[in-house]
């Protein structure tokens, strides 16, 4: 390759490494990122052991909409980004666990349930514990 293409390639690739961080740049400044606060939850089960499975309904307490839909992980964990704002909202868990009970198939109810407070943009952890 002569030095005149090597230039020229090395400049192409320098111009196009920064129209595409200015075209980033206007992307993150045009206002379309929106605000939000995070709820970030374990749920528990009655060994203080982290349960997978769990169906996690938030909502807002004293309103039943909007209301958001969630599911723990292998970890127990999960997530939901909410509105800003001083707010309370209600966290409540739903799984059946089966028992081993020899050869009968029985399934126990577990149920849990907090309200957290919501500043503004935070992010807010807490656990779910789980009982019968």
């Amino acid at each position: 390759m002569s030095t005149d293409r090597r230039r020229r390639a090395i400049a192409t690739a320098l111009w196009l490494a920064l129209l595409g961080s200015g075209s980033f740049a206007y992307a993150a400044c045009d206002g379309k990122q929106k605000d939000y606060g995070l709820l970030f939850g374990t749920a528990y089960g009655p060994n203080d052991l982290p349960i997978f499975g769990v169906r996690i309904t938030i909502h807002p307490v004293g309103k039943k909409h909007p209301s958001y839909d969630q599911q723990s992980d292998h970890r127990g964990e999960f997530a939901q980004r909410l509105p800003p704002g001083p707010c309370d909202y209600l966290v409540t868990g739903d799984i059946e666990v089966p028992i081993e009970n020899g050869k009968a198939k029985k399934k126990k109810h577990l149920k849990g349930e907090t309200t957290v407070h919501l500043d503004g943009q935070e992010r807010r952890d807490f656990s779910l514990h789980m009982k019968e």
